[in-house]
């Protein structure tokens, strides 16, 4: 199994964003995640890399304040929520926002 480092940092900017890091392979570089969405796109290459047969450890860095953890947190919720509905072709997801994946959000309009 291979572990996948994920640790939570802050630009000077105070800017959260996650940087990952393949323990496997020191000649990898870092790569570094702006947003949940780029992060679970590149979890999802890394896990394709090693057949799913990785693990993700969550640490953070010296400055990243309890509110950004709970930003990421958030938004990580969010998305799982997003995920699961989209998987189970619900026409919105939990926050009431409408599952544009699914047709039938979809109206045909005149101009």
């Amino acid at each position: 199994m291979t572990i996948i480092e994920s640790t939570i940092k802050t630009s000077p900017l105070g800017r959260w964003y996650i940087e990952l890091t393949d323990t496997s392979d020191d000649s990898v570089e870092p790569i570094y995640c702006l947003d949940v969405y780029e992060y679970a796109d590149k979890i999802e290459e890394l896990g394709a890399k090693y057949d799913g047969d990785i693990d993700v450890m969550w640490s953070k860095d010296d400055g990243v304040t309890p509110e950004q953890i709970n930003e990421v947190r958030m938004q990580m919720n969010a998305y799982e929520a997003e995920q699961e509905a989209i998987k189970n072709g619900e026409s919105h997801l939990a926050d009431g926002t409408p599952n544009f994946n699914d047709p039938a959000n979809y109206q045909d309009q005149e101009a």
